[in-house]
């Protein structure tokens, strides 16, 4: 089976690269030597570190490579991830939401089968961005996303064709291989207690956030003695961040900052290793549920309230806007100091998120293996 991916892929964002990571490792272990050829923006490095085809994927150049593996292609896989959304600016052609709307108008065009694969969806807004929606979201075969609140928001936009399926993000089927480097790289010598911070720049919230973060990591490092690690998920706009909370530390000197040049794999091994994830980025937070390590979540986004639900610990979480510094210092401290509570309560429901995204590979062999074009 020939088949195409489209994403936010080949540009350095540790979530979106996990996806990548696990779609194509499902595609192997459930399909029988899938070709797979990925739409990137480091086509080269792509297809090095995961063994695929790789095509660019601007319009820049490379369109006539674009054309040709859809038209060779049974089916376009587009996501994981949140592609669908016009927070960021868009016009006409411009921007995310037209950008990968259009790849599936082109591939409908080559008559190749469509998936909306583990999406999250939203927002959109704009009057454009609801056209392009209704126009061309509708023209998949088969939409799985990854929480209710995206089916449902799917259909507040007229996207009814074909039926949406709820399952998970597609990282919860996320197959890891053993490794400390990015552990190693901080020479610790074992007994610390960690806690691995994920922060991400998020418009007028940004300077609010950071101080109330600051000031709730000097507590945990003088409460609980714990070392706090930044953990950059997209550089070098996430270590920018970390750097600008550590400026108003009193305890920076007690805290450490992970390189940028780790790999999916080698961040989520080192979640594995921390006792808290305080986290604005989705993706740490989904390796900390992974890893049953209990996180606790700043909600800038829809898709992180949802998934905070589903993991259970969304109770001690919040809306990034909307709480004081006392309030998840306190939440902090529970979550330190009843560890083994937290993850008797998660690991049930992790495992049903795990199921969930194994459920997008499932229902892509049924619906289109045997289909063919």
């Amino acid at each position: 089976m020939k088949i195409v991916l489209s994403g936010f892929y080949g540009l350095g964002n540790t979530g979106d690269e996990a996806i990548l990571k696990a779609i194509v490792d499902n595609l192997r272990a459930e399909l029988d030597n899938p070709d797979i050829t990925v739409f990137s923006l480091s086509p080269t490095e792509t297809a090095k570190q995961h063994g695929v085809k790789s095509v660019y994927r601007g319009w820049r150049h490379g369109n006539k490579e674009k054309v040709k593996a859809l038209r060779q292609a049974d089916l376009l896989i587009s996501g994981g991830g949140g592609l669908l959304q016009d927070t960021y600016p868009t016009k006409f052609l411009f921007g995310p939401l037209p950008y990968y709307l259009l790849i599936v108008f082109l591939a409908k065009l080559c008559r190749t089968k469509v998936m909306f694969f583990s999406q999250g969806i939203g927002p959109v807004t704009s009057k454009w961005g609801k056209f392009l929606m209704r126009l061309f979201a509708n023209m998949a075969d088969l939409v799985t996303v990854r929480d209710q609140y995206s089916k449902d928001y799917l259909i507040s936009l007229g996207v009814k064709r074909p039926e949406t399926v709820v399952t998970a993000d597609i990282v919860f089927a996320f197959k890891s291989d053993e490794d400390n480097v990015a552990y190693a790289s901080l020479g610790l010598n074992g007994d610390e207690r960690l806690v691995a911070v994920a922060p991400r720049p998020w418009f007028e919230h940004e300077v609010v956030y950071i101080e109330k973060l600051a000031w709730v990591l000097d507590e945990l490092i003088e409460q609980r003695g714990v070392l706090p690690v930044f953990v950059p998920m997209e550089p070098p706009y996430d270590t920018n961040v970390s750097k600008k909370v550590m400026a108003k530390m009193k305890h920076a000197d007690q805290t450490k900052l992970l390189g940028e040049a780790f790999t999916p794999n080698e961040f989520y091994n080192f979640i594995a290793k921390t006792d808290l994830t305080l986290a604005l980025r989705l993706h740490a937070l989904i390796f900390a549920a992974l890893s049953n390590v209990p996180h606790i979540g700043l909600s800038y986004d829809q898709k992180v309230e949802s998934f905070l639900k589903r993991s259970g610990m969304w109770d001690r979480s919040f809306p990034l806007g909307e709480f004081t510094k006392e309030e998840l210092l306190a939440n902090a401290l529970y979550a330190l100091d009843h560890a083994d509570d937290l993850k008797l309560m998660m690991e049930p429901n992790v495992a049903v998120l795990r199921q969930e995204a194994l459920r997008n590979v499932d229902l892509l062999r049924e619906r289109f293996l045997n289909g063919g074009r």
